[in-house]
């Protein structure tokens, strides 16, 4: 039976916790067993609770199979509760563990102690954000919404953050930065400590000017990186998703085998091997809207075009290939790729309307931090522009959008959740 637990823990070491959680869970599943990204929430409370109450989750959803009774699952989270130190308090006081269980299959039950689908999970975010990067297209119970649908609704709906890990010596605001060893593990470790959700790896500019590089290149400024990761996350089931920023079937494929979990691919899969690898694969892949790769300022949308209804008929033709190729779109993430054949108009257009991209079936990425659109109101130099991309990011992430790809992610990541907190 395919199952989902929600997980949460706001007292003591809380990222160690859910990793002995999910660690119990996993030994138990007798077949798959997946773990989404974690978040980070403010504790949800009743009025006038003690004020050390309020201290914030960490927040994750596993799926896995289990072949016994619902009543035999809820018995083995009560036991692994239990093991990890869980005590009787009242029932908002902090937690060292939290174990739900949220859908069991199709089942739905009604009992003393158990009620599944769980009664809460239309109206708490905490659950919702991390579960639509299981299962995006898994409706609701008594419904038609999906998880993703129903995610964006929600006033404390928060981003998966993606931070930008550039191994390039020319990209157009951190070329350089990290091009040694040092420098890339220790933006890792502050990826981590952030809790970025998404680690996007890149060794080619796509700046406008910037030269290709061929496919052997870009795997030599990678694999060490990707090796690193790999070690690193070897007995660990919680830690940043790995994606590969290439339009290089060849080198998707290389990193795949190192362990990445996503291909983004800024050419919208204009390498037809890309499919293929797709087909072979059960990655997760973003498709980017784009004209040209490098960025050509001068080839773009026609200025008197609906720059949003070019985007989106682009995008259902490309959904609809994947769907033809039988690549699942619960894989799939759309960027409309700002910057990218877009005037600064343009990406300032579909900053102003991305909710209407929200008809698409899968995940929404927006990557804005740092780019030249920026320019339309702010005289900062490049490297100057994260606190004007820390508030594109608040405006998108108000909206409901699923996914940011975002450089000093730290700052985004402290704004809002100062921003949640302000609205408790």
């Amino acid at each position: 039976m395919r199952c989902f637990i929600g997980v949460g823990s706001n007292l003591g070491d809380r990222q160690h916790h859910l990793e002995r959680a999910a660690q119990f869970l996993k030994m138990k599943s007798p077949g798959f067993f997946k773990a989404s990204p974690v978040y980070s929430s403010p504790a949800l409370v009743p009025e006038g609770a003690p004020e050390a109450w309020r201290s914030s989750f960490l927040n994750a959803v596993f799926e896995m199979e289990w072949t016994d009774s619902p009543m035999s699952l809820l018995a083995l989270l009560k036991t692994i509760e239990k093991d990890l130190g869980r005590e009787p308090a009242p029932q908002w006081a902090p937690r060292i563990i939290d174990l739900d269980i949220l859908f069991f299959g199709e089942n739905k039950i009604q009992e003393d102690k158990l009620t599944i689908p769980h009664p809460g999970i239309c109206h708490r975010s905490f659950v919702l954000d991390p579960l639509k990067h299981l299962a995006p297209s898994l409706k609701l119970p008594g419904g038609t919404e999906s998880i993703l649908t129903r995610s964006r609704k929600l006033p404390q709906s928060s981003p998966l953050w993606m931070g930008i890990l550039n191994l390039t010596p020319d990209s157009f605001s951190d070329g350089g930065e990290y091009l040694n060893p040092s420098e890339w593990i220790e933006k890792i470790k502050l990826f981590e400590k952030s809790l970025v959700g998404m680690i996007d790896i890149g060794a080619e500019s796509t700046r406008p000017g910037a030269s290709a590089i061929s496919a052997k290149a870009e795997w030599e400024r990678l694999k060490p990186t990707l090796e690193f990761l790999k070690d690193r996350y070897r007995t660990r089931i919680l830690h940043p998703r790995i994606s590969m920023d290439t339009r290089n079937a060849e080198t998707a494929e290389a990193a795949l085998e190192l362990g990445a979990d996503c291909i983004n691919d800024v050419s919208g899969a204009a390498d037809p091997k890309m499919y293929e690898l797709l087909q072979s694969s059960t990655c997760e892949y973003v498709l980017m809207h784009s004209l040209s790769v490098p960025a050509d300022p001068k080839h773009t949308l026609p200025p008197e075009a609906d720059v949003i209804s070019e985007i989106k008929n682009w995008a259902y033709e490309k959904l609809n290939e994947l769907s033809q190729k039988r690549i699942a779109l619960d894989r799939v993430i759309f960027d409309p790729g700002l910057g990218f054949g877009k005037t600064a108009e343009q990406s300032q257009t579909i900053v102003r309307r991305i909710d209407e991209f929200f008809d698409l079936p899968v995940r929404i990425l927006v990557g804005h931090s740092r780019k030249s659109f920026i320019q339309k109101w702010s005289d900062q130099p490049v490297i100057d522009r994260d606190w004007e991309s820390v508030g594109i990011s608040l405006q998108m992430a108000a909206r409901g959008v699923d996914i940011l790809r975002v450089h000093d992610a730290h700052h985004h990541i402290r704004a809002h959740a100062a921003y949640l907190e302000s609205m408790k």
